[in-house]
């Protein structure tokens, strides 16, 4: 059993799914162990260990009574969040890939929206270079290689 692993809330599911999907199998080498764009869960490992778990934010509002999508003053859109993540940043996942260009390619295929292109990253680590987009659902995520 992993004692962490990333979970996103996703209010446009389908979306997300195929979004995580294609970046996490064709460039992460990761696979889907469970679920599938329908919902409500879907899960994806790479040699035995989770890499990200995708969960329906309705359901899971529906479930537990916790009102989701709440910005960080208490103040919540309606609608779960605003499209471009704002307020909703509390987290940003980041995924470490060989090939930065080629992960940002595949994710802006899949759906997602490149918000800063790839780019090398110098001062954070000699050979550091980053991407950073935001899914279909506005979560924002750090494409990575070193």
């Amino acid at each position: 059993m992993d004692a962490l692993y990333p979970r996103v809330l996703a209010s446009r599911f389908a979306e997300c799914f195929r979004f995580y999907d294609g970046l996490l199998t064709a460039v992460a080498g990761a696979h889907l162990v469970k679920g599938d764009e329908a919902g409500p869960y879907a899960n994806w490992d790479r040699d035995g260990e989770a890499v990200l778990a995708l969960l329906d934010r309705e359901m899971l509002a529906r479930v537990t009574g916790v009102a989701l999508g709440t910005a960080p003053g208490g103040e919540s859109d309606g609608e779960g969040g605003d499209k471009d993540g704002g307020g909703r940043d509390g987290t940003m996942l980041v995924l470490t890939v060989d090939d930065v260009d080629r992960a940002a390619a595949v994710a802006a295929a899949g759906g997602g929206r490149v918000v800063a292109p790839p780019v090398a990253r110098p001062e954070w680590g000699p050979t550091c270079r980053t991407a950073h987009l935001r899914d279909p659902d506005g979560n924002l995520l750090e494409i990575q290689s070193y």
